[in-house]
Parts: C-alpha cells; sequence; structure tokens
C-alpha cells in the first residue's frame, strides 16, 4: 500500500469523485478526514471503516475560516499530522449566459473552488511545514484549463483561477518539501455532472462530450481518484506544479477549435 500510515484530508469527499478519492487514499492504507458541508461526510467514512480503514468525519465549510481552523486541529488531535490535501469541494454554478448570471451567483461559485482551496490550505500549511513533507492535490478542470465551455462562466474562471493557484504555490512552498498539483478532470460522470437540467430550464446534451473524446467514453471517478493516489505517493515527489489533465483525450480534438457549445437550447 503506497500511503500506508500517512493522513489524508479530502475536502467535498461526500459523494462523486471526492467520495471516490477517500476511499481509494484509504484502499493505499491513508488514514482519511472525510470532509464536507453535509452529512455525507459520515457514511463515506463508515464506507471507509468497512474496508478496515481509518478515518473521521467532519462537516466543515470550506468557505468558513473558524470551521476549517477546528476541522484542521480536530484531524491533528486525533491523527497527530496531516500528509496530504486533496482539495476537490467545488460547485457547478449556473449553467447561463453572463447576462443571466447574478452577482450572488457568481460570487458562491467563486467562493467555493478558488477561495475555499485557499483557506483550506492556508490553515494545513503550517502543519505541512513544520513536517517539512507534503501533498497537496487541486482538483481543477479542463474547462479551467484549455477550454471553453458556453454558459460555465463563473465555473471555467474559479478553475482557471485554481491552475494559477497551483502553479503559484508550488514555487512559495517547494523548500518545505511540499509538493503541489493540479488535476484537471474532463468530464466525468458524476451526480453533479450528470444533472441535465438546472434551476433555469437549460438542458445540457451530454452526447456532444462522449462523440468528442477519442476514447468514446465518460470518464469515472476512479479514473481521477485513481491519479490522486499517485500524487500523494512517493512514486511522485519530484512533480510539482504541474497541471495534469485526465480527460480521455478529449481536449486533444478541442486545440485550434472553436469553443464547445453544449447547450441545446441556444
Amino acid at each position: 500500500m503506497r500511503l500506508n500510515g500517512k493522513v489524508a484530508i479530502v475536502t467535498g469527499a461526500g459523494q462523486g469523485i471526492g467520495r471516490e478519492i477517500a476511499l481509494c487514499l484509504a484502499r493505499e492504507g491513508a488514514r482519511i478526514a472525510v470532509i464536507d458541508v453535509t452529512d455525507k461526510a459520515f457514511t463515506v467514512a463508515d464506507e471507509i471503516k468497512l474496508l478496515n480503514g481509518d478515518s473521521v468525519a467532519i462537516k466543515c465549510d470550506v468557505t468558513n475560516w473558524q470551521e476549517i481552523n477546528n476541522m484542521v486541529n480536530d484531524v491533528v488531535g486525533k491523527f497527530g499530522r496531516i500528509d496530504v490535501l486533496v482539495n476537490n469541494a467545488g460547485i457547478r454554478g449556473p449553467r447561463s449566459f453572463i447576462t443571466e448570471i447574478k452577482e450572488e451567483e457568481w460570487d458562491e461559485v467563486i467562493a467555493v473552488n478558488l477561495k475555499g482551496p485557499f483557506l483550506v490550505t492556508k490553515a494545513v500549511l503550517p502543519v505541512m511545514i513544520k513536517q517539512k513533507k507534503g501533498k497537496i492535490i487541486n482538483i481543477s478542470s479542463i474547462a479551467g484549463m484549455i477550454s471553453g465551455l458556453f454558459g460555465a462562466l463563473p465555473y471555467s474562471a474559479s478553475k482557471a483561477g485554481l491552475v494559477g493557484f497551483t502553479r503559484s504555490l508550488a514555487v512559495e512552498v517547494g523548500s518545505y518539501g511540499i509538493n503541489v498539483n493540479a488535476i484537471c478532470p474532463g468530464f466525468i460522470a458524476t451526480e453533479m455532472s450528470l444533472g441535465k437540467v438546472d434551476k433555469g430550464g437549460h438542458t445540457v446534451d451530454f452526447d456532444i462530450f462522449r462523440n468528442e473524446v477519442p476514447l468514446k467514453r465518460e470518464g469515472k471517478p476512479e479514473d481521477i481518484a485513481n491519479l490522486v493516489a499517485f500524487l500523494a505517493s512517493d512514486d511522485a515527489n519530484y512533480i510539482t506544479g504541474q497541471i495534469i489533465v485526465c480527460d480521455g483525450g478529449w481536449t486533444l480534438r478541442l486545440v485550434g477549435q472553436h469553443p464547445v457549445k453544449f447547450y441545446n437550447n441556444r
């Protein structure tokens, strides 16, 4: 087991990609702090215990500094250290044209997807700096890297910001033995991505995605989780500041092309 004895915090671990990351790291021997804003964190922690893993579930809003500090203190109090931080918590936000997006909707997406990783990382870093070692893995998106998605402006902007955050942070903390990398998933079949109709009644045709992917399938949460496990392990000790795409080759088809318009009612 590549992560035997290590302690990992996974935010947004109550479902989807975050849940699979937590389970995967537990199978690799890590002790897991399952962090989510909902009670689903406790369900995932119980799943880990059924795997004979060690876990703790903590409800935490990644936009709330006090809750984050309490969470980090609780993790250190239980496990004594923090070796891996996976900033996975995120929301999709409105699927709307820019003129239809409300200011509070923009603020909410930026707060969860970008401010959240900043705050959680800020709280965890003193522990990793003291240890002179740590792995930080940010879950961004191809939407924030090289692909254009019609109707995903706040989401794309927040995930692009996370790419810049990853690169700058890697430079700042590298001398402390801390590796910082980001993963940019493509279309991954999760509860969030498979919601086809938003509050405004807009629909999304995901067949466009599948047809554009050279591997001709959507990704699975375990595709991302396995990559996280590698980056969290000692096998990736000389990798930092990297933005790694895991999208079945979809972005290869987009380079030089018009940004994808995935609404079918515009």
